[in-house]
């Protein structure tokens, strides 16, 4: 247990279970620990109450026969002595400068959520203003803006995309390398971020690993189909309170194959990933811990031995891919309290990033058999940065705490591209990117908090970026409010400027027909968004609240290509499994997005919890020829609804369940130049009519089953979840066949559709 600011170890908090009568009871130690034994399986409420500071109440914390219970626990002292208030644990922001337009992902909450194949991506789709609704894909989009405009960050520091088969330019993929095992509570933030965050435009999600259990071993083993894997965790020293946890994965996605379940694609992915993280606490006042992520994945994709055509969910149908893709971070970070006013952390972490691919094009005649191949594309693409932030946390009074940081990230990256793939004819290649070399973003930021009273917050803040290789530079003011208005009514704001680097690799490409050393885009600024957030919250009970938003956004200094009448904007990639190698570009496009959200949450009591999210919003950009066009995200509206029920069977078991219904607005798509198509031999729309056409509306519904076995030391659960239980057929986009083209069909497009029914299932076994 410790000060929530400067991180003190807090001594003699009393710590009850207090829905049980008598109530069990303790109090920390010197080291700010505490223990509770001999505390019935299921769910509890933890109590914590520390003269001087607000009360805490952790609700419905979950006990197994298997694993002890971990609560890595922070208090806030109180402004003024008052009566304590009841936090429930999942509705705390980690980070203590949020107070608008942020979600604490709660790992035990939304494990429960159905149909997200335990993707802490996917999982967070479920909230309102973040939303999915590409199945091959865990891309967060995000109020409209684009998934480019995530950030991602691990234990303080910005790391590479953490999905498997992630492409350049994109912070999506479709298997995530995160596992929520090793997950604490983090933050997902979805507008005017506090300041110590830069380079996004759109997101932050902010990721803590937990601490290991320090005071026994513990092993979780897994089966099922998206994936095998073991964990395990314990003490490297009891006496000194140090831990270890560390997780191994790798695929068993080739079950599907011999059950005869078709995944969208005739190739099976092989992925494998590993997390850990070592714990080792230097005495009362500090904190030493090395943390770990990395993970390698392949797949073939193969075409040429099909004799009719089929539909390729993950590649295209006029060519052979062979993929392959790895990225890691490694890094330690030390913490220490230096004094009853001041902490500081400095956390430094080492990143690598590759992508390889060569595609092979086949041609085929009238009767779809092979004529011919030929290599067609080829690229290797690789990034190394050493990323370090400093920071101090500096408590002035009870009133105020004051932030200031530096994040340093240096990047080395290694570029070569060569295609020649379009028009189909051409036989000679054409180098696109051959680059070696090294840029640097340098952040700094400063934030200050004040509380006037017990219901009033206030943050401000100022962040800088400045990117070496160019000399693009921002600074951009934030500012947050929170006002408890009553006992159960909350009214917040914010507002931020942020700014973000275009995708690393557009920099260094060049025109073909230009030598390397000419890259028409090295010197693109910083595309920028003004958020501004309005939010109210009221709580209706004890267990039940409900949560509206409305939010503006303008984007500006968006690369557009100087090219006449380009309808071309930047703030439409960032999707896709494609590099994008936009024409000579300048930074003069506008956006827009605005919309409102509302969210209506009764948290797990009684058995039984549900999650009602929805979100209406319009989402705009204009290129050179300076028309307003909807976004390739523009879905205008999302709707969740989950629900989930829990039932114990005997004194040991549990049954689980869970039913997840999703609707989004139709993917926009656009008209297409049909003889063009043909000539190029890829998909060519007409240009001016960008984004002008939607599909039918996207629906799926989710259904989960499973039972918890808690038997002496050990823990068994088995569950499975029905994705897509209805076998919807959801389109998700429209796609040129050049083997249509080759038989002489007029319009050689087909529609491409998500996934169909999906069952995942799993075992899992703790000891």
């Amino acid at each position: 247990m410790v000060d929530k600011e400067t991180k003190a170890v807090l001594i003699g908090v009393t710590v009850m279970v207090s829905d049980m009568a008598p109530a069990p009871g303790t109090a920390t130690n010197d080291r700010g620990e505490f223990s509770l034994d001999s505390i019935p399986v299921g769910k509890h409420d933890i109590t914590l109450s520390y003269m001087g500071y607000e009360g805490r109440t952790l609700r419905d914390v979950l006990v197994t026969s298997a694993k002890e219970v971990i609560l890595p626990l922070e208090m806030e002292e109180r402004v003024v002595k008052m009566n304590d208030v009841v936090v429930t644990r999942k509705r705390e922001h980690i980070n203590d400068m949020a107070l608008a337009s942020t979600r604490t992902f709660d790992v035990q909450e939304t494990e429960r959520y159905a149909g997200s194949r335990s993707d802490p991506a996917r999982m967070s789709s479920n909230f309102a203003g973040a939303q999915g609704g590409d199945d091959s894909r865990n891309d967060i989009v995000i109020r409209g803006n684009s998934p480019q405009g995530v950030l991602w960050r691990m234990e303080g520091v910005d790391i590479p995309n953490p999905n498997h088969f992630n492409i350049p330019g994109t912070t999506g993929g479709p298997v995530s390398m995160l596992n929520s095992k090793l997950l604490a509570n983090s933050d997902l933030f979805m507008g005017a971020f506090p300041a110590e965050y830069g380079d996004a435009v759109a997101g932050v999600f902010d990721v803590r690993l937990r601490n290991g259990n320090n005071k026994k071993y513990e092993f979780t083993g897994q089966l099922g189909l998206l994936g095998t894997e073991a964990l395990a965790e314990g003490p490297i020293s009891r006496k000194a309170g140090s831990s270890f946890l560390v997780n191994y994965r790798y695929s068993t996605l080739q079950i599907f194959q011999g059950l005869g379940i078709k995944v969208g694609t005739t190739s099976i992915p092989q992925y494998q990933d590993a997390s850990f993280k070592l714990n080792f606490p230097m005495g009362k006042k500090g904190d030493l811990s090395f943390f770990g992520l990395g993970g390698l994945s392949r797949i073939d994709l193969i075409v040429s031995t099909l004799t009719e055509p089929e539909p390729q969910l993950y590649g295209e149908s006029d060519r052979d891919q062979y993929f392959k893709a790895g990225s890691g971070v490694v890094g330690g970070t030390y913490g220490i309290t230096l004094n009853d006013k001041n902490y500081m952390k400095f956390t430094i972490a080492q990143s690598a990033s590759n992508v390889w691919a060569l595609h092979t094009k086949v041609f085929r005649n009238a009767s779809f058999a092979v004529d011919s191949m030929k290599d067609v594309l080829g690229y290797d693409f690789n990034v190394a940065s050493t990323v370090a932030h400093w920071y101090i946390n500096k408590k002035i009074s009870p009133r105020q705490t004051l932030k200031y940081g530096i994040v340093n990230k240096y990047y080395s990256v290694s570029f070569l591209d060569s295609s020649r793939q379009y028009p189909t004819s051409r036989q000679d290649w054409q180098l696109r990117e051959n680059y070696k070399g090294g840029t640097d973003l340098v952040q700094a930021y400063i934030q200050y908090k004040l509380r006037p009273s017990e219901v009033m917050t206030l943050t401000g803040g100022l962040h800088a970026q400045y990117l070496t290789h160019n000399g693009s530079k921002a600074l951009e003011p934030r500012a947050g409010m929170r006002w408890a208005a009553s006992g159960k009514d909350i009214v917040t704001a914010g507002y931020g400027l942020h700014s973000q680097v275009q995708p690393l690799y557009q920099y260094f490409a060049h025109l073909p027909q230009d030598p390397p050393g000419i890259m028409q885009n090295y010197n693109v600024d910083f595309t920028r968004s003004h958020h501004f957030v309005a939010g109210y919250e009221r709580i209706l009970g004890p267990h039940l609240r409900l949560r509206t938003e409305a939010y503006g956004q303008y984007l500006y200094n968006v690369p557009i290509e100087r090219r006449i009448g380009s309808s071309y904007s930047g703030l439409n990639q960032g999707s896709t499994f494609s590099r994008n190698f936009p024409d000579t570009m300048q930074n003069t496009g506008t956006g827009y997005n605005y919309g409102i959200e509302a969210t209506l949450e009764k948290t797990f009591s009684k058995g039984f919890y549900l999650l009602l999210t929805g979100s209406a919003f319009d989402s705009k950009a204009a290129g050179n020829d300076g028309v307003y066009r909807n976004t390739d995200y523009n879905t205008q509206y999302a709707v969740n609804l989950l629900l989930g029920y829990e039932k114990k069977i005997g004194k040991y078991s549990t049954l689980t369940t869970g039913a997840k219904a999703t609707t989004i607005g139709g993917k926009l798509y656009s008209p297409v130049d049909v003889a063009a198509s043909n000539a190029l031999g890829d998909i060519v729309v007409v240009d001016s009519q960008r984004n002008s056409l939607r599909f039918a509306p996207y629906y799926r519904v989710d259904l989960k089953l499973g039972i918890r076995i808690n038997a002496k030391r050990l823990t068994h659960e088995i569950a499975v979840d029905l994705v897509n239980v209805a076998n919807t057929k959801n389109i998700l986009s429209l796609t040129y066949s050049s083997d249509l083209a080759a038989q002489g069909v007029a319009y050689p497009f087909y529609t491409q559709y998500q996934l169909g029914f999906l069952p995942i299932f799993y075992y899992r076994l703790d000891l």
